[in-house]
């Protein structure tokens, strides 16, 4: 026996203490768990009971079981909107382009004769009319050529009239037979030899004179000077390559634009018939309109890289605003929609159902119309059915609404309304979209006193 307890056998006391120290140990864990379940079923138990609190609040029409959610919710609030009235009148169709200014006439003015520059009588940047004198070239040379030939005409004269009386005296002798035909033949050729020396110094006279014409270089078109090229006192020469300055005329002005080539039966259609198409230059950001024209004519071939043709038109510019190779934006008069109802472009919505509006009835309640778009010319949309003049259309505010929903409305400010100050626009570039009025024609809203929201002025 006392070999086997020498073994390190465990006792039988130290067998039955394991399990309790165990159990001791992982207590604390446990607890742990315990506390978070607790903690999580405190939190989610809030949460619900916020939820359940603020559903009445976002939803007051609501009614048990969930009736009339989409009434309540919708419906039954008072939508604040922006609005503006219809217009019953005429829509102008304008087909838009980018162009480029330039002069009517532009002339590089050089010297016709050799010479010295004595005296320069304009200024860089004026502005000169026909015949005005521009440059001055020392006239003596040409002066004293002029002298030379009188000179000679003048000998010649003189030997001519001696050669005539002896052809007189000549005749006599030949009738009396003193001298023969050849002597008095002889004669005559002379005095017609001196017939021609006094042409040719008669020629060379006028070409002194002519010379001395050059030498003082006069406008040939009236217009603006550009920057001067040559100095006082330089010599210049008739066949100098560069030019004494430039003259652009600028009163009338012209202006060469594009427009697709799928546009051009309409507008030959207008020329072939004698119509003369109006055509409206605006500024580099299409909001301001600078000068307006007429179209005066079209290219004779289309473009096959572009697609486009050209068209030249021509401008009175007499205000000057009209500069060459200025950018501008072209709006092309090019026919008159009549009898239509014109409303914002932003009151246009489209759906399942197709193109419509809110309207606005009695009771300040929203009202679904289809309507339909007869032409859309800039910021405005020309109705020719499902709207009736002077009716009121909601432009701002739609995404809240549905058919019946009560709104509060507020007219538009000068910046959301159609007969504000500032000219509507379009994007530049799309000939099919397109807006304005031809001179001496009622605009959109002219034709009878407008309502609040008619289109006034010129649109792109």
């Amino acid at each position: 026996m006392g070999d086997v307890n020498s073994m390190g056998l465990p006792e039988s006391g130290a067998h039955t203490a394991s399990p309790a120290s165990s159990g001791k140990s992982r207590w604390w864990i446990w607890l742990l768990v315990i506390a978070v379940i607790a903690v999580g079923f405190w939190y989610f138990r809030g949460r619900s009971a916020s939820q359940a609190q603020s559903a009445p609040q976002s939803a007051p029409g609501a009614t048990p079981g969930g009736a009339g959610r989409r009434g309540g919710g919708i419906g039954a609030q008072i939508v604040p909107v922006v609005v503006a009235a219809s217009q019953a009148g005429d829509l102008p169709v304008y087909f838009n382009g980018l162009g480029t200014v330039t002069a009517f006439n532009t002339v590089t003015i050089r010297s016709r004769v050799d010479g010295q520059i004595i005296k320069i009588n304009f200024t860089e940047g004026q502005f000169v009319h026909q015949g005005d004198s521009l440059v001055e070239i020392d006239p003596r040379p040409f002066q004293v050529q002029l002298e030379q030939a009188e000179g000679q005409l003048a000998k010649d004269q003189a030997q001519r009239k001696d050669a005539e009386v002896n052809l007189e005296r000549f005749q006599l002798l030949f009738n009396e037979g003193v001298i023969p035909k050849q002597q008095l033949d002889t004669q005559a050729a002379q005095v017609g030899t001196f017939d021609g020396a006094i042409r040719s110094d008669q020629s060379q006279i006028d070409n002194a004179k002519l010379q001395l014409v050059y030498s003082r270089i006069t406008a040939p078109i009236g217009g603006r000077v550009g920057l001067r090229l040559v100095d006082s006192g330089n010599i210049v020469h008739a066949s100098d390559q560069n030019g004494l300055l430039v003259i652009t005329q600028l009163q009338p002005i012209s202006v060469i634009f594009s427009l697709p080539q799928d546009q051009l039966p309409q507008v030959n259609a207008k020329l072939r018939n004698g119509g003369q198409l109006t055509v409206d230059a605006f500024d580099r950001d299409d909001t301001s309109e600078i000068e307006s024209g007429k179209l005066l004519t079209i290219d004779n071939q289309i473009d096959t890289t572009t697609g486009t043709y050209k068209l030249k038109a021509t401008f009175d510019n007499s205000k000057n605003l009209l500069f060459p190779n200025q950018f501008v934006n072209i709006h092309l008069l090019v026919d008159i929609k009549k009898n239509l109802v014109i409303v914002p472009a932003a009151a246009i919505q489209r759906g399942p159902q197709g193109t419509y509006v809110f309207a606005v009835e009695n009771g300040n309640t929203a009202k679904i119309k289809t309507v339909t778009i007869a032409q859309t010319t800039g910021s405005f949309v020309g109705l020719s059915a499902g709207l009736a003049g002077g009716e009121t259309v909601v432009i701002d505010g739609q995404d809240k609404l549905q058919d019946g929903t009560k709104i509060n409305p507020t007219a538009a400010n000068s910046n959301g309304s159609p007969n504000a100050s500032a000219n509507p626009q379009q994007p530049s570039g799309n000939p099919t979209d397109n807006s304005g009025s031809p001179s001496g024609h009622k605009r959109p809203g002219q034709q009878q006193q407008p309502p609040q929201g008619a289109p006034s002025g010129k649109h792109q």
